[in-house]
């Protein structure tokens, strides 16, 4: 057997799979061709310690891993993310007049919409390290971000310290792209040219996992599982043996003859098997590379549906810790990245892009008013936010009060008709 038969190609694979590998057995690694991404890591030596060998795809496989790349892609997809314009006055205002607004807000291209195109951007670069996408412009003006395969995308530094992507198609066909037309986003890099997955980083967790998982399942596919036993003073024949084999199948099996109890003869008794400590060995194994995981993708263990943690009263504060440390640093690297790549130069100085991240961060409603109260001035305390700011910050609509925008403390004007109600009777005229 040569080194290159490993490397057969599975018989039913058609000629275009989806980025993954098909393990037929426990020795042997299928690929859909050499063109599969997958070989060259394979080659280098990506099989884990525990024999599993993790991809970006066969990783996604594992519910926890699953979980971390959903939530975090999921919420950044779900967000709000508004470029605003005034930076150099320090009065920001939407920028509904700016051609990226649309892009980042609305549609992306023709086929994604904006939660669909950040959710798959934030996925590949959790899983891949790395995110791109093709800018399209009309001139200098930003109309369109195409979404780029990562595997399909090779970054070189240039002697002048520029950047050239080249981009392979399905074919085999390539295309160079200069650092102006590609929007990239990365993760942490030891070059800071290409980031590194995390996935690859976690291979050894998330291959025990795997294995982990795998070896659950062959034990109820081939294995024995018996919850107890029979015991009888004497010896059965074989037709007592089977008779009372048939009576308890007809009796006793099936959901719906849960708990009966047994009706025994001739002083037969039950015993009934007690977990061993390698079976509460193999759940604690399978806990613990769920925290794993969710170390590496700084995901709270509750988030990833653990029970051993109490919701309660303390989701908020989890909830702030998740987007404190979970996604203000991407929130970061998105803005930055459009920054960079999404505005020129001059534009950079008034607009910027900016995460409306308030969604994730509401108390209850009771929490929620007192907070408001509080910030118009209510209870002595200083005012420092206007009536116009409180209503947007409840998704309220602005007013046409004219001091609405103004900081006057509207717990201490005095009560009556405001200055523009127009529905208050004119007295001079009515008189």
């Amino acid at each position: 057997m040569g080194i290159l038969d490993i490397f057969r190609r599975a018989p039913e694979a058609p000629q275009q799979m989806p980025e993954r590998t098909q393990p037929r057995s426990s020795n042997t690694q299928y690929f859909t061709g050499w063109d599969d991404p997958n070989l060259a890591p394979f080659v280098r030596g990506s099989e884990t310690a525990s024999g599993a060998y993790v991809s970006s795809w066969s990783a996604l496989h594992n519910t926890a891993v699953f979980r971390c790349v959903d939530l975090i892609s999921s919420s950044i997809g779900m967000l709000p993310l508004y470029l605003y314009s005034g930076a150099r006055a320090g009065n920001l205002e939407r920028a509904i007049d700016h051609p990226l607004y649309d892009v980042l807000q609305i549609q992306p291209n023709g086929w994604q919409t904006a939660f669909e195109f950040k959710k798959q951007m934030q996925a590949n670069v959790l899983t891949h390290g790395n995110a791109y996408a093709q800018i399209v412009r009309s001139g200098k003006r930003v109309i369109g971000l195409i979404p780029l395969k990562p595997t399909s995308v090779s970054v070189e530094q240039n002697a002048d310290l520029s950047l050239t992507y080249t981009v392979t198609s399905v074919g085999g066909k390539t295309r160079m792209l200069p650092q102006s037309e590609v929007f990239h986003l990365r993760d942490l890099s030891e070059c800071g040219v290409k980031g590194v997955s995390r996935v690859q980083w976690a291979k050894e967790a998330i291959g025990l996992a795997l294995q982990t998982e795998q070896a659950a399942g062959r034990l109820f596919k081939n294995g024995t599982l018996v919850g107890g036993a029979l015991t009888h003073p004497g010896k059965l024949g074989d037709e007592e043996f089977d008779n009372l084999n048939n009576s308890l199948k007809e009796k006793y099996t099936g959901a719906e003859n849960a708990h009966k109890w047994l009706i025994l003869e001739e002083g037969m008794k039950v015993e009934t098997f007690a977990q061993t400590a390698k079976d509460s060995q193999a759940v604690e194994t399978r806990n613990q590379q769920v925290e794993e995981i969710a170390r590496g993708f700084g995901v709270p263990r509750p988030l990833l549906m653990m029970d051993d943690t109490s919701w309660g009263s303390g989701i908020q504060t989890l909830s702030l810790l998740f987007v404190k440390f979970g996604l203000d640093p991407w929130f970061v690297a998105w803005e930055q990245a459009i920054a960079r790549s999404l505005l020129t130069r001059e534009e950079r100085k008034d607009y910027k892009a900016d995460f409306d991240e308030r969604e994730l961060l509401r108390g209850s409603t009771t929490e929620q008013i007192e907070f408001v109260t509080k910030a118009l001035g209510a209870g002595g305390s200083r005012q420092v936010m206007t009536q116009n700011e409180a209503r947007d910050y409840v998704g309220l609509p602005k007013s046409d009060d004219p001091d609405a925008d103004s900081l006057k403390n509207p717990m201490t004007q005095p009560t009556g008709a405001p200055a523009n109600d127009n529905s208050a009777p004119d007295t001079e005229k009515t008189a």
